[in-house]
């Protein structure tokens, strides 16, 4: 495990799980969120986004949590571990809710309130998203795949590493 990416429904907990993976593995961390967004809640350029994206594939390891679609088959041509955290709609939605007000190494702002327009997205994500990623998946199935239906799962992997 080397060119690792976490993807999964917004509020999954992608984050979470790529900084203790980070801890317990030393490998670079890189948010994609941190790479597309502004600290005033702007996006950068899709065309700057996407050298963002080339410019740490590049390097020899890294672990990089998020979905954007944009640059998620580069992501997956380049890895060779993938996480795939498919939990339930409540729990999205609840890790969503839970991550108001709190500061977060991903984001370059603190979320003051829900997004309304994240919880329709994560509503719609298993009919609208989830199928294209599963795709995604088969296509590349030579990749060391993990993918958890619960927290819990994700935990007990985390801890083996130790």
């Amino acid at each position: 495990m080397k060119k690792v990416i976490i993807i999964g429904c917004c509020g999954s907990g992608k984050s979470t799980f790529a900084r203790h993976l980070h801890v317990c593995t030393g490998i670079p961390l890189f948010h994609l969120d941190q790479l597309n967004w502004n600290a005033d809640k702007t996006t950068v350029e899709k065309e700057v986004f996407l050298k963002r994206v080339q410019d740490v594939i590049q390097k020899d390891s890294w672990i990089i949590d998020g979905n954007y679609g944009s640059s998620i088959e580069m992501r997956m041509q380049a890895c060779d571990t993938v996480f795939f955290l498919d939990y339930p709609v409540d729990i999205c939605i609840q890790g969503i809710h839970e991550r108001v007000g709190k500061i977060r190494a991903d984001m370059p702002w603190v979320e003051d309130e829900v997004d309304e327009e994240l919880i329709e997205f994560v509503k719609n994500y298993e009919r609208e998203d989830r199928y294209e990623v599963l795709n995604l998946l088969s296509k590349y199935k030579e990749k060391d795949i993990h993918i958890f239906h619960t927290r819990e799962d994700a935990k007990m992997y985390l801890e083996s590493l130790k």
